[in-house]
């Protein structure tokens, strides 16, 4: 009889560092603690009012009190196949689309459908967290490519072909990415899809970050970008990022019609149909004017701006300027090995998950180390809070890391 309580495959994986540094975060707030949080991807706006009008009136109407498809509702399935061509330039059928709790139950969906035990996908790195723990759920082999700040975090076509074996399945592609901001060009992004067909690779695109790009960088679908990968594309996207609703959880995957039906039944056995008035809003959001998105993204700019500033002017610290997304990512590996005066005397942090930690204890900043993304040195700060706090957090950075010896 197996004495342990948990299994394996559960037991292995990681808990979201990034949402374990917001939780830590919260939760010296609640103490009474002035922490200013840099760690979660998440817009300060509020969802736009015509969004939320629409869920009330949909909490209304008895029809939505009740089960509805478990691929989602065909108006919200129509709407998001219309949104994809305007957006994407990619043309499909509403029944090629799901509906899922959330951007992080698309990717699960994607890697659990896809992939068979032993099969490796190629991630390249920074990566989101998420990733390689649903492609290890579903039995796959994440196969890091790491890509660091003297190529802007965009990993090559080289450095692709270097890591494909022939126990490769998947390439996961990101543009703009979590967690640099890094955006591919049109043309790199045609080139790496060009690659990946080639190979006969399957490409899971995850665009949820599609509409914050900056400085006139276009936002280009490997979907439309490569034409050769033909019904060898999963798309992800989601509600969260763009119109500000993070805390609604509806996401989707559109991809061929056998991994939808496939990726479907495996969802109406998990959680089911997404809910109906969650649904309602998130149709209301991407069938409605991006005027909002437009608006938050000219502050997003302002933010960015400030930011890459404000930690460049640190000796030590060199950040990359985003053109997308909403985070910087921070090369701080001169940083460590040095000693910081602390409260209790001084501490010499040798990884930037023990720097993260210090800066968290001595002066109250959250920021997610490299460990999270892939390697130690360097630190991803979201820069989609309020711009007091970012002020204020950056200046607490900027006085506590000035001090290393």
């Amino acid at each position: 009889m197996s004495a342990a309580r948990v299994s394996q495959r559960i037991s292995a994986i990681a808990e979201s560092a990034t949402l374990a540094v917001d939780a830590k975060a919260k939760a010296l707030k609640a103490a009474g603690r002035p922490v200013i949080g840099f760690g979660a991807g998440e817009p300060d706006f509020p969802t736009p009012d015509y969004i939320v009008k629409a869920s009330i009136e949909a909490a209304g109407q008895p029809k939505y009190h009740r089960y509805s498809p478990a691929a989602g509702l065909p108006e919200l399935k129509k709407a998001i196949a219309e949104k994809t061509l305007r957006d994407s330039g990619y043309s499909v059928d509403p029944s090629q689309v799901l509906v899922t709790n959330g951007g992080k139950q698309a990717v699960y969906n994607t890697f659990a459908t896809l992939v068979d035990p032993g099969d490796e996908v190629i991630v390249p790195t920074p990566f989101w967290t998420t990733y390689p723990e649903a492609i290890r759920l579903a039995g796959g082999v994440p196969v890091e490519v790491f890509a660091g700040p003297e190529q802007d975090y965009l990993v090559t076509v080289d450095q692709l072909e270097a890591a494909v074996t022939d126990r490769t399945k998947i390439l996961l592609f990101v543009s703009p990415s979590n967690p640099t901001g890094s955006v591919y060009s049109p043309e790199q992004v045609a080139e790496i899809g060009k690659w990946a067909a080639s190979k006969g690779l399957w490409v899971v695109t995850d665009e949820i970050y599609e509409h914050l790009t900056y400085d006139g960088v276009p936002f280009t679908s490997i979907a439309t970008a490569a034409p050769e990968l033909g019904d060898k594309v999963v798309i992800l996207n989601g509600v969260a990022k763009t119109y500000a609703m993070t805390g609604w959880r509806v996401g989707w995957m559109i991809g061929p019609a056998d991994v939808i039906k496939a990726a479907t039944n495996l969802q109406s056995h998990a959680t089911s149909n997404v809910s109906n008035i969650m649904q309602i809003a998130a149709l209301a959001a991407v069938s409605g004017p991006l005027t909002a998105v437009d608006e938050m993204k000219v502050a997003f700019d302002r933010r960015r701006k400030a930011i890459v500033a404000g930690l460049n002017a640190i000796p030590g610290v060199e950040c990359p300027t985003p053109k997308g997304a909403f985070y910087v990512y921070a090369d701080v590996r001169a940083l460590l090995g040095k000693e910081f005066p602390t409260a209790a005397g001084t501490s010499t942090p040798s990884t930037s998950a023990e720097l993260a930690a210090l800066i968290l204890d001595e002066v109250e900043v959250a920021v997610v180390p490299g460990e999270a993304f892939g390697p130690s040195g360097y630190l991803r700060l979201s820069y989609a809070l309020g711009d007091e706090d970012l002020a204020t957090g950056v200046q607490r950075l900027q006085d506590f890391l000035g001090k290393a010896q």
